[in-house]
């Protein structure tokens, strides 16, 4: 008897987004689940993704730089050094507002990597690098030899058949130079393409794997519809800092991040800078 693994990434805190996901595996008959990092931020939904996460109950989780955002950011640790920066905290102040006791911290004690052996294959899964979980060496375009660096790490992830990953926002299968597979299931609740007739669809993206005595016995890249209209009512209910960043998101696909100009007028405009030192400030100030 075969398994059937959803594998699903970057939900980015859309509650609606996961939760189509997890109702589309279900009917298709998952057996399992795993997850590559990133789950809150920059999206409305915390609680709500928390308990949908938790009802999913993946048996393979690791941490993505999102998480790792989260959890320095609820604790006042991002230095607001450029636009970008403070857009982290004061998003992770949001999350801090309202997530439930312990989350951050068992987020926490996810790892970078994991490897599990399903039938004949080792698979090594991680967001990114096995030991970085952010940057740009593993976007899809980029040449064979980055992707041999998924192969390493833990002793069992050198010897692995099919590495895993996340964090570029991109479905994929390729090879690395000894033609070990590679793959990514795509994002949740942020799908990229530069082009823009592909970045026009964004669905909920997830892959099932489907695990046979003779290896895998299939690959499918699953395109999820859901209305993204519940995530802005939550956005604009729970006063999402950034909305007017997040409702571009969502009619376009196109993620302001790392745009610092613009990313600093919207911070300048609701204050967020002083929000932010206050935060802060309370933090340092309860030790």
């Amino acid at each position: 008897m075969g398994e059937k693994i959803a594998v699903f990434s970057d939900v980015h805190g859309s509650a609606t987004g996961l939760a189509a996901v997890y109702q589309d595996a279900q009917h298709l008959g998952a057996t399992d689940y795993w997850f590559v990092g990133d789950l809150l931020m920059p999206g409305p939904g915390v609680n709500e993704v928390w308990d949908l996460f938790c009802q999913i109950n993946p048996s393979l989780i690791v941490r993505g730089n999102w998480d790792d955002l989260v959890i320095n950011g609820v604790a006042g640790r991002i230095p607001p050094t450029k636009p970008s920066r403070l857009y982290f905290g004061r998003l992770a102040q949001y999350v801090a507002s309202r997530v439930q006791p312990g989350v951050v911290e068992q987020m926490a004690k996810w790892p970078l990597q994991q490897t599990r052996q399903v039938g004949k294959y080792t698979y090594t899964v991680s967001h990114n690098l096995p030991d970085l979980a952010m940057g740009q060496d593993l976007f899809p375009t980029n040449p064979a030899q980055n992707f041999d660096r998924l192969f390493s790490g833990q002793t069992a992830a050198t010897t692995a058949q099919v590495a895993i990953y996340a964090h570029v926002h991109h479905e994929l299968m390729r090879y690395a130079t000894d033609e070990r597979l590679v793959l990514n299931p795509g994002s949740v609740g942020e799908p990229f393409n530069r082009q823009w007739d592909l970045q026009a669809d964004t669905r909920a993206q997830y892959m099932l794997l489907e695990v046979d005595e003779q290896g895998i016995a299939g690959i499918n890249y699953r395109h999820v519809a859901y209305d993204k209209e519940e995530d802005w009512q939550m956005a604009c209910d729970y006063d999402l800092p950034y909305l007017e960043l997040y409702r571009r998101q969502l009619d376009s696909g196109r993620v302001d991040t790392h745009n610092q100009e613009l990313v600093a007028k919207v911070s300048e405009e609701h204050h967020y800078a002083q929000e932010y030192a206050a935060f802060v400030k309370e933090i340092q100030q309860s030790k």
